[in-house]
């Protein structure tokens, strides 16, 4: 019988266990789906099983920049419970989970998984020894060639970050103060976007929609009310652009005055091109 990779997911969806398990376990149980169950659970994956209904929402975040600030990866493993997130076990996988993304260069959870099978095995056995659903929920690899990632990471490591500048050649000894600020202001306001020609269409015509609502509420004239609403949406990019927020070190700048600052100093022509956040409590995208 064919066991095709819809098969296989949907086996791994229901029992939480890692591809290469269901695949294997499918094939042994010539396609059964309940009789592969029945292999996951003898196998050690018993717990992937009794947990799959489980929310996963504990864990740990961690970033790994490779040595040349070139390029930059972050995952983010989940478990049921604080408890199990601090332990030995959990933090071990984790940490195993981080360097094999950043070695192999994966850019999503199926592309690192189906480049280590040795991995989901892992997954089986920590679940089976920590007796909770874990789980590798997300991951990102970013790159840029003529620039630097910077990495940060919020104690506790349930919050991480990335941070792409594109152009930076040289000077990376001076800009790394600058690069890990805009990082932890990435952290710490959680922009939406970069610049505001970013933020999508939609979020644009709600936000202009709310403000035009509540100016006519107040009992404004109609012919004012887009003037009104243009200007309640620089506030709103100012507020949710990273390169327009106030930096949170100094409210007499914004992120992108630190940027020309720098600029001007050295002459150069670094650019914030992109931002990736991870925190355990947002919504899995």
């Amino acid at each position: 019988m064919e066991i095709t990779a819809s098969k296989v997911n949907e086996l791994r969806q229901k029992t939480g266990a890692g591809m290469m398990d269901c695949k294997k376990a499918l094939v042994e149980s010539n396609g059964d789906f309940e009789k592969a169950i029945e292999i996951l659970r003898k196998k050690g994956a018993a717990v992937a099983s009794k947990r799959a209904e489980k929310s996963a929402n504990e864990g740990m975040v961690l970033t790994k920049v490779s040595d040349d600030g070139k390029s930059g990866v972050m995952v983010e493993v989940n478990c049921e419970t604080d408890f199990v997130a601090r332990s030995e076990d959990f933090i071990s996988f984790a940490n195993l989970v981080l360097q094999t993304a950043a070695s192999n260069r994966s850019k999503n959870v199926d592309e690192l998984l189906k480049s280590n099978a040795n991995l989901s095995e892992k997954l089986s056995d920590v679940m089976g020894k920590v007796g909770e659903k874990i789980e590798i929920s997300r991951l990102t690899f970013e790159e840029t060639n003529d620039g630097v990632v910077i990495d940060y990471i919020h104690p506790g490591s349930k919050l991480g970050v990335l941070v792409m500048f594109d152009t930076l050649t040289d000077h990376h000894e001076d800009f790394a103060a600058i690069g890990k600020d805009t990082a932890m202001q990435v952290a710490a306001m959680k922009p939406l976007c970069v610049n505001r020609d970013e933020v999508p269409k939609d979020i644009i015509e709600k936000e202009t929609d709310i403000y035009k609502e509540l100016a006519r509420k107040e009992g404004k004239p109609e012919n004012i009310l887009e003037k009104i609403a243009q200007g309640k949406l620089n506030k709103f990019y100012q507020e949710n652009c990273l390169s327009e927020q106030i930096y949170i070190k100094d409210n007499t700048k914004t992120i992108n005055d630190l940027l020309k600052e720098f600029n001007l100093k050295f002459k150069t022509n670094v650019k914030l091109s992109r931002f990736k956040r991870f925190h355990l409590s947002d919504e899995k995208k």
